[in-house]
């Protein structure tokens, strides 16, 4: 069956392996989908900021540290929450419990909108990208992060010595739902082409600016080789759009 993303997260053991995971040296997140986020956010001060499935929100902080105008997180994991709150305690960030799905931005209420590794957890993506459109003042950008489509394409995958060491790419043109396993449970995500990404972005009314694969930097590894196994495949994909105006 699996579990949606709110559910995944809100598993005691699923929860206690992904935090193992997230503070370990070297993680995917920090090494590689984190240097090219703030690549391409650019400057931060004096900007509105919502994050659609904020998670922890230890972004939040950072980006009102640089000066951002504003932070609003919003995260459906009553788990993500309490380490949320617990981040931008101090601050002037929010954090809002709500999934992407039935959030609704006001009109033209932020200058950035940003999402971190939770947008394939959604089954609408053209209906969430018009909304972030509606919820951008004129000239605001979205930039995101997903699981690259190499990877949700399949479930399958040979491992060796507990690590995948060769990555199976099938289906890849059947977008939809995808029950994978993953941090000891199953969780339902949805696959889509890196066409499609693009596509629905413009559908939405974006100037798309930039597409990255997150490439690995050699300066941002402790060890040879991490490195040289993170240069294999392609883990996340991002993107990053403006709005006319």
């Amino acid at each position: 069956m699996g579990l949606d993303g709110p559910r995944f997260y809100d598993d005691h053991d699923v929860f206690t392996t992904y935090q193992r995971h997230r503070s370990r040296d070297e993680s995917p997140n920090d090494t590689l989908e984190k240097p090219d986020l703030l690549d391409l956010i650019g400057e931060a001060a004096g900007r509105r900021v919502i994050d659609l499935g904020c998670g922890d929100a230890q972004i939040g902080r950072e980006l009102l540290d640089a000066g951002a105008a504003a932070y609003l997180g919003v995260e459906p994991s009553e788990n993500m929450l309490r380490l949320a709150r617990e981040a931008l305690a101090g601050t002037s960030g929010r954090v809002v419990a709500a999934t992407i799905e039935d959030w609704v931005a006001p009109p033209a209420s932020a200058d950035l909108v940003i999402s971190r590794l939770a947008l394939h957890y959604v089954d609408d993506i053209g209906e969430t990208f018009r909304r972030v459109f509606a919820g951008l003042a004129a000239g605001g950008r979205f930039v995101f992060s997903v699981e690259h489509p190499v990877i949700t394409s399949c479930n399958r995958a040979y491992e060796h010595g507990g690590q995948r060491q060769e990555w199976i790419v099938d289906d890849y043109h059947v977008s939809g739902r995808r029950v994978t396993r993953w941090l000891g449970g199953d969780v339902v995500k949805y696959h889509r082409g890196i066409a499609e990404y693009f596509g629905a972005l413009q559908e939405a009314g974006f100037v798309v600016e930039a597409l990255r694969e997150a490439r690995p930097q050699r300066a941002n590894f402790l060890r040879e080789e991490t490195y040289q196994r993170r240069l294999r495949i392609p883990l996340m994909l991002l993107l990053a759009g403006r709005k006319p105006g």
